[in-house]
């Protein structure tokens, strides 16, 4: 199946550029095979952004790309070390001469993981739409506790990149987190927090 799609498997080390949305060579769709990443907006200030975290099954590339200004730059970036299988993109939709199953199975699982995507981006927006740091925090954490079940769960990422994932300042998202806190609206250990 990987000599059909003419796949390449690469590895990284931890803040590694994986992929470069700007570069006109970059028409591969890359899929995390183990390790974590995160799909990076950069403006023309260098501000960066964190639009989506990437594990393992997490699928990136420039024909599944947010839309952004052309002075940004979007980057996928290793969070921990990476293997990374790229696929060049015309060989997903284009049939190989064996008619082969794998062609079928691969378009049909990403269509799901498009939906996948696009659920996730709905729940991004959720958090964005929220007008201060305070409801954007409820908000993402809320999402957490849901998807694990329970009251307790672990931030899939570092503060530092949780103040990034909702577009603030990190020294005021600190503030607020302190607040709810001492309000008792939350109880943290480190990326462990429980919504009281």
């Amino acid at each position: 199946m990987l000599d059909c799609f003419q796949a390449v498997q690469r590895s990284f080390r931890t803040d590694d550029l994986i992929y470069d949305f700007s570069s006109k060579e970059s028409n591969a769709v890359g899929i995390i095979e183990r390790g974590e990443a995160s799909v990076i907006r950069i403006d023309k200030d260098g501000v960066s952004t964190v639009l989506e975290e990437l594990s393992v099954g997490g699928v990136f590339g420039r024909t599944l790309a947010y839309a952004g200004s052309v002075r940004d730059s979007m980057e996928v970036v290793c969070r921990t070390p990476c293997d990374v299988l790229f696929i060049d993109y015309p060989h997903i939709f284009k049939r190989c001469e064996k008619a082969c199953t794998h062609h079928s199975l691969l378009v049909q699982n990403m269509l799901r993981l498009m939906a996948d995507k696009a659920q996730a981006l709905s729940l991004r927006v959720d958090v964005l739409s929220r007008r201060s740091i305070r409801e954007k925090l409820l908000c993402y954490f809320r999402q957490l506790s849901e998807q694990e079940g329970k009251q307790t769960f672990t931030l899939p990422f570092s503060l530092s990149t949780l103040a990034d994932y909702i577009a603030t300042d990190r020294s005021a998202m600190m503030r607020e987190l302190k607040r709810l806190k001492e309000e008792g609206v939350i109880r943290s250990d480190g990326r462990k927090i429980t919504l009281c």
